[in-house]
Order: C-alpha cells, then sequence, then structure tokens
C-alpha cells in the first residue's frame, strides 16, 4: 500500500523510511565485514546494477505510468535535471576553490572530489524509494529528471574530477544504458505502441528492475565500509562542514525556490523537493576512485551528508511540503 503525499508532512513516516533505506546499506557493509560480498565482485555487479537493471527499472516504468505525457513537456524534468545539477556544481567549486583551505582541503585532489561529491544531490538509490513511498505519481518524472542530472554529471562533472570534458565522454553519456532505455520507452509512448510490447518482456523488466534499487543500496554500502579505515576523523569534520554548508543549506534552498517559483508541474515540484532533501550521490565515490583523486575527502562527505540524511532528508521534506503547499 502506498502512502499518500499528504503524509508527507509526518516526520515520523519520512524519518522512518529513510532509515530503512539506509539499514539496506548497512547490510552491504555488513556482508562486506563477513566477507559474504567480496570486492572482486564490485566491478561485475555495478555493471550489471546501470547496464540491466536500472535501464530495466526506468523502462517498465515509463511504458506502465498512465500519467506520463504523451508530448514533448515529458522532457522538461531533464532540463531542469541539468541546470540544477550544473548550478550544484558551480557552487562547489567556487566554494571550495575561495575557502576549502580553511575546511582543510589543500590538494588539488582533495577540492576536486569535494567539489564533485558536493554538488550533486543523490538521485537514485535513496531518492526512488522515497518517491515510491510518498510521491508516486514523481516516479517517470524523477527518472527522466535524471536523465539531465546523468549529462551534467558525464560533462561538467567529468570535467572536476578527471580535466576531461564532453568531447571525452558524450558516447559514455548517449550510449548509457540507462539513457536508452528512457528513450526507447519515451519514443514508444509517443508513438501509441505501448500495447505492442510482448508481456513476458515486460514482466522481465519488471521483475529485473524490482532487484535494481536494493542491489544498488547494497553494494554502495559496502564500498562505503572499504574506505572506513582510511578517514582522519580529527581533521574530516571541517571538511563534513563546508559540505553540510553546501549540499544541506545552500542547495536545498535553491531548488525549493525553483520549485516554487520556476514551475507549476506537480510532479516536477514533488522531484524538486526530494531532490533539496537529499543528501550527495554515492557514485562520485567511485568516481574519485576511478581517476585517482582523494577518495578519501569523498567519502567524508559522501557518508557525512548521508547519516546526518537521517535527520535532514525528513526535516527538508517536511519544510518543502510545508513551502509547496503540498
Amino acid at each position: 500500500m502506498q502512502i499518500e503525499p499528504s503524509t508527507g508532512s509526518n516526520f515520523l513516516s519520512i524519518a522512518t523510511t529513510v532509515s530503512g533505506v539506509f539499514l539496506v546499506m548497512a547490510v552491504g557493509a555488513f556482508a562486506r565485514y563477513m566477507k559474504w560480498f567480496t570486492s572482486e565482485v564490485d566491478r561485475s555487479l555495478a555493471g550489471f546494477t546501470t547496464n540491466v537493471l536500472l535501464p530495466a527499472f526506468f523502462f517498465h516504468r515509463v511504458m506502465t505510468d498512465s500519467k506520463l505525457s504523451t508530448n514533448l513537456s515529458a522532457w522538461t524534468p531533464s532540463l531542469y535535471g541539468a541546470a540544477l545539477t550544473a548550478f550544484g556544481f558551480a557552487v562547489s567549486v567556487g566554494l571550495v576553490w575561495i575557502v576549502g583551505r580553511w575546511f582543510g582541503l589543500n590538494k588539488p585532489s582533495e577540492r576536486r572530489s569535494f567539489a564533485l561529491c558536493a554538488g550533486i544531490a543523490n538521485y537514485g538509490y535513496i531518492a526512488f524509494p522515497l518517491a515510491e513511498a510518498f510521491y508516486p505519481g514523481c516516479v517517470v518524472a524523477l527518472l527522466v529528471h535524471n536523465v539531465g542530472v546523468d549529462i551534467a554529471l558525464w560533462s561538467i562533472g567529468l570535467f572536476i574530477i578527471s580535466g576531461q570534458g564532453l568531447k571525452a565522454s558524450w558516447r559514455r553519456v548517449v550510449f548509457s544504458p540507462p539513457l536508452v532505455s528512457v528513450v526507447v520507452a519515451l519514443t514508444i509512448r509517443q508513438l501509441g505502441l505501448q500495447t505492442c510490447i510482448p508481456g513476458p518482456l515486460m514482466h522481465m523488466s519488471d521483475q529485473l528492475g524490482r532487484c535494481s534499487i536494493p542491489i544498488g543500496l547494497v553494494l554502495s554500502g559496502a564500498i562505503i565500509f572499504d574506505y572506513a579505515g582510511r578517514v582522519r576523523f580529527t581533521e574530516a569534520w571541517r571538511t563534513l562542514v563546508l559540505a553540510l554548508a553546501v549540499r544541506v543549506v545552500i542547495l536545498p534552498m535553491v531548488f525549493l525556490a525553483v520549485a516554487k517559483f520556476g514551475t507549476s508541474s506537480r510532479e516536477l515540484q514533488e522531484v524538486l523537493l526530494l531532490q533539496a532533501a537529499m543528501p550527495t550521490a554515492t557514485f562520485p565515490l567511485v568516481m574519485t576512485r576511478l581517476y585517482n583523486q582523494s577518495v578519501e575527502t569523498a567519502w567524508v562527505v559522501v557518508v557525512g551528508t548521508s547519516v546526518l540524511g537521517l535527520i535532514t532528508i525528513p526535516v527538508w521534506m517536511v519544510l518543502g511540503a510545508y513551502w509547496l503547499n503540498f
């Protein structure tokens, strides 16, 4: 049974759902600790989740959502996703290069890692469970919004963490399976051909899609556990303070202002409310390791904002619902 959007003002209900999401991540960390889930499978499992499970989830939701618009306005959330993610990167880059040294971020690798992680909200593994629980009508708008976030991540975000730009990453964006699945599903809906899709194919996409979020959360928890012993907590608190200023104070207010004055779409307002409440995304932690930047800095930002998210997510969801008159 879905929780009605009106209960979004219920702090306890939100906190309970958020805690459940993080407990799934904790299972991944515990499994890593017990060596039931070894790091050797991380790359293959991440690839399977990204290339199979998430595309199946997106495809099925787009194909079956009765509220999805059948005109080009269906792509509007992706524009907001790209623009606001770019703005988040701009804020984090500006702050870390101006005041970063006062918060323990002295090396370029530390500043790059901070800028990438603090600038982007969690737009998948935490956002989707909360959307399905409290605002199920916005799930399709959220995944279309995430197309824009991915474009910003693999262009601006890639430039931040590696010095490479869109020229080096455009193929990764255009041919990414999650994006392809959304484009294909939207095209089928636009042409009115959804009734031509075989039932077994829809059943397969449904079953695979149901696995995507839990497996992604378990994998994230395991990776976070791997780096827990490498962080110097006596110095990390200064980095976390700056991350909270960006991710929990400045950007939520901007997102909610845009939701209030920048759109009249209820579904998009719900998406922006969820994004305003989110901690930083977990995938940038993987990107920092891939491009040999400061994984420890990324760990502080990701884990710090996520743990405190047990409090800040319900607070912003309650305040945001009040602000938007939900």
